[in-house]
Order: structure tokens, then sequence, then C-alpha cells
């Protein structure tokens, strides 16, 4: 943060008398730089990311790992039925493959004959494996798959969110200059309108003026009085929308004082600030689009899905060995000969869960591949609209000076011939109304083409209804 910008919130947040302040110019790259910054919607959209990484860490935890240990005894009549220990240490893998180690301790009188084992127990150490369903997809590794996916769709529709906190930021910041604008405009109307009445008011107590030209004077006055105290109204409402977006970084909400004013020249920095050279190209990739790259990768979360359903149409057969030893110091007694082996294999007859959820799953990915097509032809067709209006407001732009310039030539004009006697007051300030018209109109022409700017910023960078 620059120290000029800490200095302007200091002022910001003191309360001084008004006679002591001094205007502070508030830039729109500073201010979007401090609703970036502290503003708490943008805070917020960092939860998104947060939530999807601890999801992606959750999923992880399906391969972690595991001990397990089962103890069961039954003693009943001071007689001993049976004492159980089974204790295992299990490391799942990448591919259904599952690795285990085991440890088994049997006592009793009234044991099963299939549990009796050595005095000192017996130690296991195999595999286990799905050959079919479950090899090459499965839950823990399409989850997995799914969640990393889902941190950088995360990303990208966090970036949204603060895109579109920026675009709403800079809309108010245009609204706020375009009163701060037309409240300067009245202002300096006024005190002509001042002026003109003193000096016709002074002719008519010299008697080269009628009374009715004070009367006309007066009238005007007042008209630009009134005129000023609605700019004014009009620049307070936009100066506490504005301030809705500024905030300090202990969630403190800042309160924007009067001595605070916008860039007038903020024309010559807005492209910078929007980085419209990249925007107004016809050149722009739009798969690099926020909202196309999220689409993308909830396509590819999709064929995750639709892969792990098309695996589940395959039977389950899965195999489990383990080689057997009453020492474990001693690996030569792991040997073929002592060994618990087994096969699981079963397959619904029809299929039709399976099925059903695989024709699911296929839709969900076509229904995504459509909206990611329309997204895109979208998106080209609103950037190509909106880089004609931008044009358009160019060409606007340069017959609506021109016109203020004339305009200001014929009130100059007007202005001279009425102290020459050559005119009258009615029509001095007719042309100055058309003069203040005219200005008005460039302002808010101004207003139309930030906003132009500010939306080929959010067509570019964000999703829009």
């Amino acid at each position: 943060m620059t120290k000029k910008l800490m200095l302007l919130f200091l002022l910001v947040i003191h309360s001084l008398n008004a006679q002591d302040k001094i205007a502070s110019e508030l830039t729109l790259s500073e201010f979007l730089g401090y609703v970036k910054s502290y503003h708490p919607i943008v805070k917020q959209a960092n939860l998104i990311i947060n939530n999807s990484e601890s999801k992606l860490l959750k999923s992880r935890g399906a391969f972690d790992p595991k001990i397990e240990v089962d103890f069961d005894k039954k003693q009943f009549k001071e007689k001993d039925y049976f004492t159980k220990l089974n204790a295992a240490f299990k490391i799942p893998t990448w591919y259904g493959v599952e690795f285990k180690a085991n440890f088994e301790e049997n006592d009793g009188l009234f044991l099963n004959p299939e549990a009796n084992l050595p005095l000192d127990g017996l130690y296991s150490a195999g595999v286990s494996v799905s050959i079919a369903k479950g090899f090459l997809m499965n839950e823990r590794m399409a989850a997995l798959k799914q969640a990393k996916f889902f941190v950088a769709q995360a990303k990208e529709d966090q970036q949204i969110l603060v895109n579109e906190i920026l675009y709403n930021a800079s809309l108010a910041y245009f609204k706020w200059l375009k009163n701060y604008n037309e409240k300067k405009i009245y202002e300096d109307f006024l005190e002509n309108a001042r002026k003109r009445f003193q000096g016709t008011k002074r002719a008519f107590e010299q008697g080269d003026k009628p009374a009715i030209d004070t009367l006309e004077a007066g009238i005007t006055l007042q008209t630009r009085k009134l005129n000023l105290e609605k700019a004014r109204i009009n620049l307070v409402k936009s100066s506490l929308e504005l301030a809705t977006f500024l905030w300090l970084n202990n969630n403190t909400p800042i309160e924007l004082q009067d001595h605070i004013i916008p860039d007038i020249n903020t024309i010559n920095t807005v492209d910078t600030i929007f980085n419209i050279a990249l925007f107004n190209s016809e050149d722009f990739n739009i798969d690099e689009h926020p909202k196309i790259k999220s689409l993308n990768f909830k396509r590819e979360s999709l064929e995750v899905e639709r892969r792990l359903k098309l695996n589940g149409l395959l039977p389950k057969l899965d195999l489990q060995y383990n080689f057997l030893t009453e020492n474990r110091n001693q690996i030569n007694t792991l040997t073929a000969n002592n060994f618990k082996g087994g096969l699981q294999f079963s397959m619904p007859l029809f299929l039709r869960k399976e099925r059903g959820d695989l024709k699911l799953a296929k839709i969900k990915l076509k229904d995504v591949t459509l909206e990611n097509e329309a997204t895109k032809v979208t998106i080209a067709n609103k950037l190509s609209g909106l880089r004609q209006e931008l044009l358009s407001y160019n060409i606007q732009t340069n017959y609506t000076n021109n016109i203020v310039k004339d305009y200001n030539v014929l009130l100059k004009a007007e202005e001279r011939k009425f102290f020459l006697g050559e005119s009258s007051l009615f029509l001095v300030n007719s042309r100055e109304s058309k003069l203040i018209d005219s200005k008005l109109k460039a302002i808010d022409l101004e207003n139309k083409f930030f906003k132009a700017k500010a939306n080929l910023f959010k067509a570019a960078v964000m999703a829009f209804n």
C-alpha cells in the first residue's frame, strides 16, 4: 500500500473541521486495490478454495495407512471359552491393490477348530487386489481425482466472484465521478449566474437595464442554486454507495468524507486498469476465460464419474493371498506352502442399476459440454458487441466535444453582444442553458463509455447473465 493511500484513509477515518480539510484524490486504481484487499465478500470468496482444499484432503485420507485391532474374549463360570486377538496393518494403493500385514493369537477351551493357532500366534503378510471392477477406476481414485478438479474449478469460481465485486465497485466509482462532474458544472455556472445577477442589478440601479432583467437574472440564479442542490444530493448518495465497498483490514467499514474527490482524468487510466488492450483484441483466447476454465474442470470431473460408472459394468473379482509364518524374524519361513488365499466373485445379471448410472453420467457430461460451447459463443458475441459499442462512443464523444465547444463560443459571443446592448438577457440565458445541457450530455456519455469498458472487463473475465 502506497504512502499516499495510507495517508488518504487516515484522513478518512478522522473527523476534521471542514475548513481544515484539503481535497484528496482517490483514483480508480487505488479504490479497486483497496476493494480487492479488504472487501468482506472478496475474503468470503477465498472460502470457496478453502472448502475445496478440505474436500481434497478428505479424499486423500482414503489412501492413508490403517491399523486395525480386533479383540474378542468370552469367560463364563470360571471357564475361559476363548480369547481372540487380530491386529492388522493395511496400506491401500492407487490401482485397487491393498498390502496387509497381520498378527493373530487365539486361545481358549471352545475355539472353533479353524481358529486354532500356534501358541505364539501366527503372522501373515499379503496382498488383496481387485482384478476387474475397481482396478483401473474405483471410488477412492475417482474421489481424489474429482477433488483435484474441484480445487482448480474453485479457484476460477473465486476469481469470478472477485471480478464481480470489482465490476460493481467500478460502476459505483463511475457514478460517483459522474455526479461529481455534474456538481462542478452547476457550481461554475452558479457563479456565472451570481455575477450576471449582480451586474444586471447594478445596471438597473444606474438606469441602464429594465427591472424585468433583474427578475429574469434572479430566476436564473435561483434555478442554478436548485440544480446545484440536486447535484449535491446525488453526489452524497453516490458517495455513500461507493463507501459500501471500502473497508479496513479488521472488517471495519469506512465513511467517505466530503474532501475525498474522484480522479477527473480517469479516462486516461481506465484502459490500463481493466487491461482493455487484451480484451479488445480479436485474438483474445476465450479458452482462458475463468468461466470456460471452470466449465472445463467441471467436465473433467464428470468424465471421471463416467469412467467410474463404466467400470461398474465389470464383474467384481477380488483376490487375496497371504503368506503365513510362526516366526516373524525369519523371512525364509514365508513360503508358498504356508498361505491363506481367497477369491470373491459377484455380478448382477441384468446390470440395470449400473447401466442407468452410466447413462446419467453421460447425460451430465453432454450437458456441461453443450453449456461450454454455448458459453463460448455468448462470450464471443458479447465481446464483439461491446467493441462496436466502444467504437461508437468514441465517435459520439468527438461529436459531443465539438458541440460543447461551439455552444461555448456562442455563449461568449452572446455575452459580448449583451454587454454592448445588442442582445437580451433571455438570449444569454438560453445560450447558457444549451451549453449546460451539452456539458451534462458529455458527462453522461463519458459515464456510458466507462460502463462499456467495465462491461467489456465483465464479459472477458467473469460470468454474466
